[in-house]
């Protein structure tokens, strides 16, 4: 993997480009993270992470202005000579001739945006977090239900779209279908988007390829989502025994995260759409603290102790 590619990162963030005529074409960023470049400027190279984006704030900034010019420039020209990706210039700063001198001189792309150094660290550390994430492909269809991220799989043509599209005409949005890139953000967060080329259409058989989009409006898809549960979608069978009542949670993992899995089982005349709905809004319940199967159970319980 080459990474990100610079000029995605500057749009995304709307940095401005203090380097028009560098090409960069060629360049990614590989590292999620930053680095504030304090001691490299004072000299100390020991333990520099070259490869992350590098941000000068006021900080680094007043402290280059305030040595003379031949140490100011030498200071900055070992610094930037050290391979980096790219320099970000935060609000109050912006690079000096030399400084972009010296950064055709290196071909380190140089940018500036009005951004405060926090707000940009967070920021940047927040977009190169999800974009750089480990990432897999699944066979599925992701939609935002009451804003829970509900995924669902099953085999081909068992009816995932068909359910995605009813959902989407009851008002909730479509993030993929069909293929699915899961990117794990952190230890507790998978975040679901759809492959650039199939984004915003649907696949329905015996009718063809559908623009979500341009059918349902703009409100109808979404270009992210967590995934907060997953519905597995198989063909029922008459000698396997299914969970009715869901004291034990089922999980699955998908890149070292758990996530809670309901196998539903399909049957002719089964409204998918209101099933889906119904498991959205019972998650959402569990995790603000109700478990409507926990009650039954105690009231059951509580019953039978008062009847002993």
């Amino acid at each position: 993997m080459k990474g990100v590619a610079i000029t995605k990162m500057a749009q995304a963030l709307d940095l401005k480009n203090m380097t028009p005529d560098m090409d960069l074409q060629d360049k990614y960023v590989t590292l999620p993270d930053i680095n504030r470049p304090a001691l490299q400027l004072t000299g100390y190279l020991e333990h520099f992470s070259a490869k992350r984006v590098q941000i000068i704030g006021y900080v680094e900034f007043t402290y280059l202005e305030h040595l003379e010019e031949e140490e100011r420039n030498f200071a900055y020209e070992r610094f930037i000579s050290s391979k980096i990706p790219c320099v970000i210039f935060s609000r109050k700063t912006k690079p000096s001739e030399k400084m972009l001198e010296l950064a055709y001189k290196y071909n380190v792309p140089t940018f500036y945006t009005n951004r405060t150094t926090t707000n940009l660290m967070a920021e940047v550390i927040r977009w190169l977090g999800v974009q750089l994430a480990p990432c897999i492909s699944i066979h599925g269809v992701l939609v935002d239900v009451y804003g829970e991220g509900i995924l669902i799989t099953g085999e081909s043509g068992i009816g995932k779209s068909e359910a995605a599209l009813e959902l989407i005409k009851r008002g909730h949005r479509l993030v993929s279908d069909d293929v699915v890139e899961l990117r794990k953000v952190s230890d507790a967060t998978l975040v679901g988007s759809a492959p650039d080329i199939t984004r915003h259409f649907i696949e329905l058989r015996g009718i063809g390829i559908i623009n979500v989009k341009t059918l349902f409006g703009v409100e109808s898809v979404k270009d992210t989502q967590s995934v907060d549960l997953v519905i597995k979608l198989e063909e029922w069978s008459r000698d396997k025994e299914y969970d009715r009542m869901g004291l034990n949670e089922e999980y699955i993992e998908y890149l070292g995260n758990k996530v809670v899995c309901h196998s539903l089982p399909i049957r002719p005349g089964r409204n998918l759409a209101v099933i889906v709905e119904a498991a959205a809004v019972n998650h959402r319940q569990k995790k603000m603290g109700y478990n409507a199967a926990e009650e039954l159970y105690k009231r059951v319980q509580n019953n039978i102790t008062r009847k002993g």
